[in-house]
């Protein structure tokens, strides 16, 4: 036991964090709130929405938001977080705005894609029926 975790947190897109000098990781899962010091026992739990926190070999705190995830523990110094977003601060009140900002920006996106999904299904609709739509006859004499 060396007397420090690396941590390592990553999205599908990105590492969001890479630390080898972690001294203790507080995070929660469906049964509360829990914490990891080096030398745990290996472990393996489902995340919930959460803030997860370390703090550095330095005296230095860290916060990342989670949209949930997977943590492993092994071997009493390597923790693995797999989540599918991550929004990391240094300063909890400064994370809270970020992850606002976050959502807002989520959620107009999310809005201009539902637009452009229903513009895309009322083209389709509008040329399925140029095609099905009965036209003109014409009579040979």
């Amino acid at each position: 036991m060396t007397g420090r975790l690396h941590l390592v947190l990553a999205t599908p897109q990105q590492v969001v964090l890479d630390l080898d000098d972690v001294t203790a990781v507080r995070g929660e899962d469906a049964s509360g709130c829990f914490g990891i010091l080096p030398g745990h026992a290996d472990l393996i739990t489902v995340l919930v929405p959460t803030v997860l926190r370390w703090q550095r070999a330095v005296g230095q705190h860290g916060y990342c938001a989670l949209r949930g995830g997977v943590l492993r523990m092994s071997g009493g110094a390597e923790l693995h977080v797999a989540c599918r977003g991550a929004v990391r601060g240094d300063r909890l009140d400064t994370l809270e705005h970020t992850i606002r900002a976050a959502r807002a920006e989520q959620a107009d996106a999310d809005r201009r894609a539902r637009v452009e999904q229903m513009q895309l299904h009322a083209r389709a609709v509008r040329t399925l029926l140029r095609y099905l739509r009965p036209g003109p006859r014409s009579i040979a004499p």
